[in-house]
């Protein structure tokens, strides 16, 4: 295949910050939570001189095998999430727990408002501190910060597409400035962020990937303009099925939901640019597969793709296309793209870990069909990483930047 751009160059410490790791990501919670339970077990375990007079509860032996196990099992826990990078803080954890139910959802709810104000409290901590050294620190937010964004929390149901209000949740970040009485007339362009399959929610480009704290970098260094983030919830109520954004025969109808529900909200609510040279869509994962194949069908509405941990098939959610010969080919890029029409140019990012061979050979793939065509493909390969969430963190700044030179060409 013809050489393929590498795509933007951020600057070292940009790149870097995307790839550092969380509070709840370090490998040394794990191996202390292990160290304990071997500690644990020796003690609980270990041979002893038996004494005649002394009466062991029934239930003690029970109860020890208990501890252990616990503690091995949070060790396990918490190397998977080293790993992956799915939570990264405290505020992340709280975030998670409030999917759940019950005293679950409770005490996340009570976290993540605890562990937010304790971030910002740490974060004015380290700014006056590092001001007082004559230094600066870009990834902290002061009180004040001209580039701090701001959350919107909202909710777009669709029952006719299957998408109830109990699943519509949807995270908007507004730019700076976009409150200001003098940006009142002022549009920005919208980047669509979609969470991976299965479990995934709006949530998650917001915790595991980051993106707050990205965008503020890539603003304050003047890298990118100011654009709308939007991360809506595409699992129809049903995080655990592998939905891939598919429109589902007798099912849920999601990529309808995202063009023809969301989108066209997200216009009407906010003021974007509501055209398709300045929209892009994005994901991880099943969610790149989402952004690539609902992309490639709605070029008419998105002119920018922005994909990570790639896939051009639609992998194990082919099922829920019931073995439709045309619905399959239809949902299988790597099929119909040779063949596509494009009566618009579109310009896509891919992006992979390069200890992933199979997404780097999928990227390739992908790009070579896409070149092939006559459209413009950025690709890179992040050092030392997998298919996890902390590839996809360490990409978000490349994929926003390269939205960017879309948006502005």
């Amino acid at each position: 295949m013809p050489r393929v751009d590498p795509g933007p160059v951020l600057p070292d410490d940009v790149a870097q910050h995307a790839v550092a790791r969380g509070i709840l990501e370090s490998p040394m919670i794990w191996r202390a939570l292990l160290l304990a339970a071997l500690v644990t077990a020796y003690f609980f375990f270990r041979p002893r001189r038996r004494v005649p007079t002394r009466i062991t509860p029934p239930h003690s032996l029970t109860t020890r095998v208990v501890v252990v196990a616990a503690l091995l099992g949070l060790s396990a826990v918490t190397w998977l999430n080293s790993y992956v990078g799915y939570v990264r803080t405290p505020h992340d954890l709280g975030l998670l727990l409030q999917r759940g139910t019950g005293w679950a959802a409770g005490f996340g709810s009570s976290l993540a408002a605890i562990s937010a104000a304790d971030d910002q409290y740490m974060s004015n901590a380290r700014q006056a501190l590092n001001n007082a050294q004559g230094g600066t620190r870009p990834a902290d937010r002061p009180q004040g910060d001209p580039y701090a964004a701001r959350m919107d929390r909202t909710t777009i149901p669709d029952p006719a597409h299957g998408v109830p209000v109990t699943a519509a949740q949807t995270n908007v970040m507004l730019p700076p400035g976009y409150d200001d009485p003098a940006n009142r007339n002022r549009r920005y362009p919208v980047v669509y962020l979609i969470h991976g399959y299965p479990g995934g929610s709006a949530d998650d480009w917001f915790t595991a990937g980051d993106a707050v704290n990205t965008m503020h970098q890539l603003l304050e260094r003047q890298l990118v303009q100011p654009m709308i983030i939007v991360a809506p919830t595409v699992s129809a109520g049903v995080p655990t099925t592998d939905w891939e954004c598919l429109n589902v025969p007798g099912g849920p109808q999601l990529e309808s939901y995202l063009t023809e529900t969301v989108v066209p909200r997200i216009d009407a609510r906010y003021r974007t640019i509501a055209d398709r040279r300045h929209r892009a869509i994005a994901g991880m994962s099943g969610g790149g597969f989402c952004a690539l194949n609902v992309g490639l069908h709605h070029v008419d509405e998105y002119a920018t793709m922005l994909v990570t941990l790639p896939y051009d098939d639609p992998g194990s959610a082919v099922s829920l296309l019931q073995g439709n010969p045309a619905l399959i080919d239809a949902n299988t890029p790597r099929r119909y793209i040779p063949t596509m029409p494009f009566p618009y140019p579109v310009a896509v990012m891919l992006d992979a870990g390069d200890h992933a061979q199979t997404d780097m050979t999928t990227s390739r793939r992908i790009a070579a069909a896409l070149t092939a065509r006559g459209q413009k493909v950025s690709m890179r390969f992040e050092p030392g990483l997998v298919h996890t969430w902390r590839t996809a963190r360490a990409a978000l700044p490349f994929l926003l930047a390269f939205a960017n030179e879309q948006f502005t060409s």
